[in-house]
């Protein structure tokens, strides 16, 4: 008997999960099938399968467009970005999960409240002083932008990180003879690779998806 109902609690979790995807995974089809429909069928809403399958279309897409050029600048925005904020947000970070300083809740208050101001109310500020350093519509400008509006998310992020790393393998490193500077990238940084990863895949993404910040 318990056997029969834990196989009907696997099949009813399968038929679960199938429902999940297709629902999650109908607008990528209803996007992709979209895609390969003239100008007078994307309209349409009587049937969902264009009539003539327009394969030519991701061709004049091609064509119509420099499309490799921006792809290739998204990946140098997103990837210098999310390097650039790991990088400024490692040391902030490790410095509020193992340190005690004054003004240590101050600066984390000012980290969380940094997240509250929206570009839209910063935008002629930002605009002006990319003109003024002669960095606007540069990508080296849309990297220090990008990285600086998401520096705040970067090292509440990966305070988490170190702060989930036990502090006993940092203090028997010390014991051993380990300097500072050792102890930091030989036994901090490697342990927080998972982390690093996670937060690095969050913030490209973030990026890759901005276009505010861009127009």
């Amino acid at each position: 008997m318990t056997s029969r109902r834990k196989t009907w609690q696997t099949i009813l979790l399968y038929v679960f999960i199938v429902v999940l995807c297709v629902v999650i995974l109908y607008p990528y089809f209803v996007m992709f099938i979209t895609a390969l429909k003239d100008n007078k069928e994307m309209y349409a809403v009587d049937h969902i399968l264009p009539n003539i399958w327009q394969w030519s279309n991701f061709a004049d897409i091609w064509k119509a467009a420099p499309v490799f050029k921006y792809l290739i600048n998204s990946m140098i925005i997103a990837g210098g970005a999310t390097v650039l904020a790991i990088l400024c947000g490692i040391p902030a970070a490790y410095a509020l999960a193992r340190m005690r300083f004054k003004g240590k809740g101050i600066f984390m208050g000012a980290v969380i409240m940094s997240q509250m101001f929206s570009p839209v109310v910063l935008l002629v500020g930002i605009y002006r002083m990319m003109v003024n350093i002669n960095l606007n519509n540069t990508i080296l400008g849309l990297i220090l932008l990008n990285a600086a509006f998401n520096q705040a998310f970067a090292i509440w992020l990966l305070r988490g990180t170190f702060m989930g790393i036990s502090p006993e393998m940092e203090q028997a490193a010390k014991i051993d003879g380990a300097s500072e500077w050792r102890l930091f990238f030989q036994i901090v940084i490697p342990m927080a690779l998972p982390g690093l990863a996670t937060i690095g895949l969050f913030l490209t993404l973030g990026y890759w998806n901005d276009w505010f910040n861009a127009m």
